[in-house]
């Protein structure tokens, strides 16, 4: 990993960082759309990321997010870290509802069903997603009682 990952890793924790991210989240969008997925969270390649698009719960109209996430087999798992607020992100409320769901991942459209992971199950994920993105230990904590909800994204068909 380059020494500006390494560096955007340690500054995950500090609030001021998830409130830039918060913010940044518009732009990663467009960027990703533009780059057909190829660059995404903040353009640190060496950082896994991907376009999630969901359908909206309340819509029913495609609503994309960029997520970091780690492989697992043929699947991608990704949290609803919602970068430690209180909430859950509304793209994991979206995937409770239809876990039927794309990503774009290195310019390729992937359809993928949404698994909610638990148990042994969600700590063998999570451990992964930590080594990925140590943060995500101080978003559990900032959320208080919410459980940080993991799901695991298997290619469809």
């Amino acid at each position: 990993m380059s020494g500006l990952a390494g560096r955007v890793r340690a500054l995950g924790h500090r609030r001021w960082f998830a409130r830039l991210g918060r913010a940044m989240v518009p732009a990663d969008r467009v960027v990703g759309r533009l780059t057909g997925g190829r660059i995404v969270a903040l353009g640190l390649r060496e950082l896994p990321s991907m376009l999630l698009t969901t359908t909206g719960r309340k819509t029913g109209q495609p609503r994309t997010q960029p997520l970091l996430y780690v492989r697992d087999g043929d699947g991608y798992v990704v949290i609803g870290s919602n970068w430690g607020q209180q909430r859950q992100p509304a793209w994991a409320l979206n995937l409770i509802a239809e876990p039927r769901a794309t990503v774009t991942v290195g310019g390729q459209q992937i359809p993928v069903w949404a698994h909610h992971v638990t148990g042994e199950e969600r700590e063998r994920l999570l451990a992964r997603l930590l080594a990925m993105w140590p943060a995500y230990e101080t978003y559990r904590q900032r959320a208080g009682d919410r459980e940080l909800m993991v799901f695991r994204l298997t290619p469809a068909g």
